[in-house]
């Protein structure tokens, strides 16, 4: 198929061009590049553009037979602190995105989501059909743009499927490509960062949830593994006739706590990781552990990589020469955090 991947630049986007590439589909990245790398798309056909940008985004839907859409905003702090930013970025060029596919002809869309639109749920694992009870605007946000491609798919000749991650983490095997965010808020780079001396002691938000040893615990699952569901997706949108919206859970059906997860950060890096425990985080789940089964059902997918592997690639692309080079020159201009 001939698709468009919005955010291709991006963590998750760069390794889902890899795998729908691996499968045989025409790829091209459209991404501002506002927090995306041009370098994490090398290889592939980029148009570098905003979504709200009406004429380059209906140039860049010309003979697109699928979108795949993960460009947005996704720290869950700042969506509290900014939500008009949120709304804008993840509705609003969410909306003009879907509508500019509908008159583009576009028969399929694959829209990054997340278990953030859950909120705190009552039971884990979750199921799809767990009330969707957000806590913070970047939730509103995700299943606010789930409910727009519910309408239109029911409306419209469109099948859509949105993919809710759990924890993605890791990088690809290869050692190209991996996280880089500025700032870096997600637990595992953190670890291997303060374990290697590049920052100060981690930060643990919590040790009296009530959970085994007093620790979140969530469900980490590999990019690679996350990149590989959304080629399936694309196959799946392709071959079914059932509905024409689907919702689906991508995780392992497994937890880690962060403890858990820093043991497995020293034993990886072979160093200790200095941390120091602080407040709860309003509104942080004590755990948010996924159902995956729909996923293996309807699209034969699931998570193999185990949490050593996460970590391993992670611990890898840390120390690769693109991602130092690229950090080295973020820290210079005052982008990267200390």
């Amino acid at each position: 198929m001939r698709i468009l991947v919005t955010g291709g630049a991006g963590y998750v986007g760069s390794h889902a061009i890899r795998s729908l590439a691996r499968h045989g589909h025409r790829v091209t990245v459209y991404d501002n590049l506002s927090t995306g790398h041009r370098f994490l798309a090398d290889g592939f056909e980029m148009m570098v553009a905003d979504l709200d940008d009406a004429p380059q985004l209906s140039r860049a839907l010309s003979d697109i037979e699928l979108v795949m859409h993960f460009a947005g905003s996704a720290y869950v702090g700042e969506s509290v602190q900014n939500p008009r930013k949120y709304f804008h970025n993840n509705v609003q060029n969410g909306l003009a995105l879907a509508n500019a596919a509908l008159d583009a002809g576009v028969r399929y869309f694959v829209f990054s989501s997340s278990c953030a639109v859950y909120g705190t749920p009552e039971k884990v694992p979750i199921i799809e059909g767990t009330r969707c009870q957000p806590v913070n605007p970047y939730g509103e946000t995700k299943l606010f743009f789930e409910r727009i491609l519910d309408a239109y798919s029911r409306t419209y000749d469109l099948r859509a499927v949105a993919l809710r991650y759990f924890n993605a983490a890791g990088a690809d095997e290869s050692g190209e490509i991996g996280e880089l965010h500025y700032p870096e808020t997600h637990l595992i780079p953190l670890a291997l960062e303060a374990a290697a001396g590049l920052r100060p002691p981690l930060e643990v938000f919590g040790n009296d949830y009530p959970t085994f040893d007093g620790t979140c615990i969530r469900d980490y699952i590999h990019v690679t593994d996350l990149a590989e569901a959304h080629a399936l997706a694309a196959e799946f949108l392709q071959s079914q006739t059932g509905d024409a919206f689907t919702a689906l859970n991508l995780g392992t059906g497994g937890g880690h706590s962060v403890r858990q997860v820093v043991a497995m950060v020293e034993k990886v890096s072979g160093h200790s990781v200095p941390r120091r425990i602080t407040e709860r985080r309003p509104g942080d789940p004590p755990s948010l552990v996924a159902d995956p089964a729909r996923a293996r059902q309807l699209l034969r997918w699931s998570a193999n990589r185990s949490l050593e592997e996460i970590v391993a690639s992670a611990w890898k692309w840390l120390h690769s020469g693109k991602r130092q080079r690229v950090s080295a020159g973020a820290a210079s201009v005052g982008e990267a955090p200390n």
